[in-house]
């Protein structure tokens, strides 16, 4: 270590590098880009996964939609073209059968699906809305932002089939004065008055519904609009750690059994698989991640050993002044311990320098992409992550110093000097 901190070794550490400043410039980029390459892709990609996290968060992430549509094939005397219905039944036996179902909640709609809008009414004011009948459950799938003062459905409306409503804040916009609270007022949904008890704020990021949705109690839907027991679609939202590909599968072929459909019919029964897009999404941030580890550390690998050429080119220039520091009593140890900290000191500072200039370039990033309407935030790399890196590089700056610190330990003194 004494060696490491003795002024004349860094003496002729740097004698030797302003003897070949532009060779060690050029070689020192190679490495500087490298770990360049590396930062600044890192770090995009982490941003991006970032900014997939940011949309996805307001839902379950391993969740899906599934809806009835029409057989395809004829089956148990039934013929091709039958219009199937969902039934609330149908929820309770996906809960008792497949137990990868964490949350499933019935939904019934008007003004999605190619159904009219329902006429709403406050005053002089009116519109035509998206309105939803839901349970509770539905925020454990799809969270809803609720302004100070409200809330969403709870039990007790679903217990007493209540008319009450939570109005997305468009609806507000639309049939409210500017500075109007519109907790406890009332709207003519149609030909029936609700009482608004919430005002649910679009999410930024995926969302099931606009800011033009209207949500009642799935009871209190059922009676006004005497739907039964028949259900729109099914929200339902799988355990974080199960294959959510299956789970889907599972569930549409308990239905095809329920409902009496061909085993083989694909077509009867609809979906939406929310959880396999995100995988697929995440494993596109994942590739690029792991592109940007292979090709940075290729990079720097090429930096550092253009490095090792510059130092085996520096020792055979240097073979004359090697010998007579071998003749005046220098010990191999100490010649190869110059040869390796030259070598470690260039990929250090090349590393650094690197760090810096892609840590600069995603700042850079990151102030253009905040208010780009795009899944994309805070593009950084983890400090664990630059420092081994950084470990990458010391680690491969010494190995690659080896080489001509053994070919200068090689040289005989003798030999040395009656070279001109």
């Amino acid at each position: 270590m004494r060696f490491i901190f003795d002024r004349n070794t860094w003496q002729e550490i740097f004698g030797s590098i302003s003897k070949n400043k532009t060779r060690t410039i050029i070689t020192v980029i190679g490495v500087l880009w490298g770990i360049f390459i590396y930062i600044a892709l890192s770090g995009a990609a982490k941003g991006l996964d970032n900014g997939f996290d940011k949309v996805f968060k307001t839902v379950a992430v391993n969740s899906m939609f599934v809806w009835a549509q029409q057989t395809s094939v004829p089956y148990d005397g039934f013929k091709t073209g039958r219009q199937l219905q969902l039934k609330l039944d149908d929820v309770q036996t996906i809960q008792n059968r497949i137990p990868e179902v964490q949350y499933i909640a019935p939904r019934v709609t008007l003004g999605n699906f190619g159904s009219e809008p329902i006429y709403t009414v406050r005053g002089s004011k009116s519109g035509s809305y998206v309105l939803n009948g839901d349970y509770p459950i539905y925020t454990k799938i799809a969270t809803k932002k609720i302004y100070d003062g409200g809330r969403f459905i709870n039990e007790e409306d679903i217990d007493q089939a209540r008319k009450v409503v939570v109005i997305g804040e468009r609806i507000e916009q639309e049939l409210y004065e500017k500075d109007e609270d519109p907790i406890g007022t009332y709207i003519k949904i149609g030909d029936v008055y609700f009482q608004v008890v919430g005002v649910h704020k679009l999410s930024q990021g995926v969302s099931f519904d606009s800011d033009s949705a209207m949500f009642i109690p799935f009871t209190t839907y059922r009676k006004l609009y005497n739907s039964g027991d028949n259900i729109g679609y099914m929200c339902i939202a799988a355990f974080d750690d199960v294959d959510v590909v299956q789970v889907e599968k599972d569930i549409k072929a308990l239905l095809r059994n329920i409902h009496r459909v061909d085993p083989e019919d694909e077509r009867a029964f609809g979906s939406f698989n929310l959880g396999e897009a995100f995988a697929k999404t995440m494993g596109f941030a994942d590739g690029l991640t792991f592109m940007s580890l292979i090709v940075g550390i290729a990079t720097i690998l090429a930096g550092v050993i253009g490095i090792g050429n510059i130092l085996l080119i520096s020792v055979k220039e240097r073979t004359k002044e090697l010998g007579v520091r071998r003749a005046l009593g220098a010990t191999p140890a100490e010649v190869r311990n110059q040869i390796i900290v030259e070598s470690v000191f260039l990929t250090i500072i090349a590393g650094i320098m690197g760090i810096i200039l892609g840590a600069g370039v995603l700042a850079l990033i990151n102030s253009f992409t905040k208010d780009i309407d795009f899944p994309y935030t805070n593009p950084t790399v983890p400090i664990p992550y630059v420092l081994g890196a950084l470990v990458i590089m010391v680690v491969l700056g010494t190995l690659i110093g080896l080489i001509p610190a053994q070919r200068a330990v090689s040289i005989r003194p003798i030999e040395a000097l009656r070279e001109e």
